[in-house]
């Protein structure tokens, strides 16, 4: 039962191989062999790879079961249609565009078993590259709030220098004032004069703007201060929604983009692996000898070839003579005087009839 499975996955005819030897149908048992297992093979491949897309097992693997019945009809059919010649550069020459074909397809089957194989890799290099990636998105969009901290910390500075400078300006008056009354400056007398009066009511009015300034530069900077955490939060939040995008780079494409960053000889071994499994029923087919069941085909092939050459001449043939037939029949008809003289006298009413109706059309024009 077995075999005949195998048998029926190469494309050869059953009933053909029922005569052959036991190794010629051993050989084409193994062609079919070959040809199911890579199919079994693209299921698993696609499968893998489709779950990278979906997420979900279920839809990964009924694409799967597509994908590997038509890597096994398109195998199928490439085995089957080649025929064996006399020659194997004939036979290459025909097989080349079915290698090709199935070079495209090894690689296809190849590529996502190799990132299943190397997926502790891909992941060291996705996690680099998620990490420069979540560094790349944190400074993109601190310079996006940037100009807006700056511009609030630039406030507050300023504000905070105005309290600074009047302070400063007080604390100048108060010394003036004190040494005013101690009389180490300004009129050099001691005691408290009408100098002293006048200066000490300026630092008291100094003093009076410095309390009106601090009540009016701290309100404001507390509202800077809370504008800078709500900047802060909204940096922070930004970087929180961002990451998740970040976090989910991690698609088929992005680990192929992977797998291409890393050494290339395992990668192509495993593609080659396929390349070989993928092309050896072709292969094998182009290198072994002609068999019975090569023969038995071709003689088949040949007797039906014949059979269509041969109906098709006898069709024309046919054809042919029917044609001269028929003209030499109406050569002598032409000759009969009975009819000669039947339509003469019909074609004389017809141009009579003819004649009297331009009269009357005449007759009704005028």
């Amino acid at each position: 039962m077995l075999q005949t499975f195998f048998i029926m996955c190469s494309g050869a005819d059953k009933n053909l191989l029922e005569g052959c030897s036991q190794g010629e149908k051993t050989k084409y048992v193994g062609i079919g062999a070959t040809v199911f297992f890579t199919a079994v093979m693209a299921f698993i491949a696609s499968s893998y790879a489709l779950f990278t897309v979906f997420d979900n097992p279920y839809i990964a693997m009924g694409f799967g079961i597509v994908w590997g019945l038509l890597i096994f009809n398109l195998d199928r059919f490439i085995v089957s249609t080649i025929r064996k010649r006399d020659r194997f550069s004939s036979g290459f020459l025909q097989a080349s565009p079915r290698i090709i074909l199935a070079i495209i397809i090894a690689i296809v089957i190849s590529k996502p078993l190799e990132i299943k194989i190397f997926e502790k890799e891909i992941n060291t290099v996705l996690l680099k590259e998620k990490n420069a990636m979540a560094l790349n998105n944190k400074k993109e969009v601190t310079n996006y709030f940037k100009s807006d901290l700056d511009k609030n910390k630039t406030e507050t500075s300023k504000l905070k220098a105005e309290i600074a400078n009047k302070e400063k300006e007080v604390n100048s008056l108060y010394e003036t004032y004190i040494s005013e009354a101690e009389g180490t400056k300004g009129t050099m007398k001691l005691g408290k004069g009408p100098v002293f009066k006048e200066k000490i009511a300026k630092h008291n009015l100094a003093y009076s703007e410095l309390d009106s300034i601090r009540k009016i530069n701290f309100e404001k900077i507390a509202l800077n201060d809370k504008k800078a955490i709500s900047l802060q939060l909204d940096l922070d939040k930004k970087v929180t929604d961002t990451q998740p995008v970040i976090d989910a780079f991690d698609g088929l494409m992005a680990r192929i983009n992977a797998l291409n960053k890393l050494p290339l000889l395992p990668s192509l071994f495993i593609m080659l692996l396929f390349l070989a499994i993928e092309t050896s029923p072709i292969i094998a087919k182009l290198l072994s000898p002609k068999g019975e069941y090569d023969y038995k085909l071709e003689d088949l092939e040949t007797a039906l070839k014949s059979t269509l050459t041969q109906n098709n001449y006898q069709r024309n043939l046919l054809i042919q003579t029917s044609a001269v037939m028929h003209d030499k029949v109406y050569e002598d008809i032409a000759k009969d005087k009975k009819l000669y003289d039947l339509q003469r006298s019909k074609a004389s009413e017809l141009l009579e009839l003819q004649a009297n109706g331009f009269l009357e059309k005449q007759k009704r024009t005028l």
